[in-house]
């Protein structure tokens, strides 16, 4: 059964925040592959996964990466599906700007979807949300996973107006 979200990243180093990305697809109930596929070390591997996305069954693609961070950009430019940008602090980062704005500037007619720095998370939850246009099983599980954000927001309001907020910081 071919998997609905690829999820890349340059190497192992960026998995902590990668992650992210597939346990919130797990909790959706959205099928998902990670893997390592470096824009730089491995260009044709990138070439392959690209080029062949959308015959191997993907919907979306997320792509976190590092430093100068092409990655993102470089899929985006060989498939025609949404690819969503993670970029990550890395090691040799310059406090993650360098990410931030190499997924973000793309040139004009190769649209690269942008999260937050180290934002894996949301980036499983935007790629959830493009799955779940054409899965209802997957946007009834985004409808209860919103639900229960705005309830959690609710029951924190209720508690700072009815104990103060002295009482929430304290538990």
């Amino acid at each position: 059964m071919s998997k609905s979200v690829g999820i890349i990243m340059g190497s192992t180093s960026d998995l902590p925040v990668m992650s992210e990305a597939a346990k919130v697809l797990e909790e959706l109930g959205v099928s998902y592959e990670l893997t390592i596929v470096s824009a730089h070390r491995t260009p044709h591997r990138m070439l392959e996964y690209a080029e062949n996305a959308r015959k191997n069954g993907f919907k979306a693609i997320i792509a976190g990466a590092g430093g100068a961070a092409h990655l993102p950009g470089m899929v985006a430019s060989l498939t025609t599906l949404p690819v969503i940008g993670v970029p990550v602090k890395s090691s040799n980062s310059i406090d993650g700007w360098d990410s931030i704005l190499s997924i973000l500037q793309m040139p004009a007619g190769i649209p690269v979807a942008t999260v937050a720095l180290d934002g894996g998370r949301n980036a499983g939850i935007l790629a959830a949300s493009i799955v779940g246009a054409y899965e209802e099983k997957i946007a009834d599980a985004l409808e209860k996973f919103k639900s229960a954000l705005k309830e959690k927001v609710e029951s924190s309001a209720n508690e700072i107006e009815t104990k103060g907020w002295k009482a929430a910081l304290d538990r």
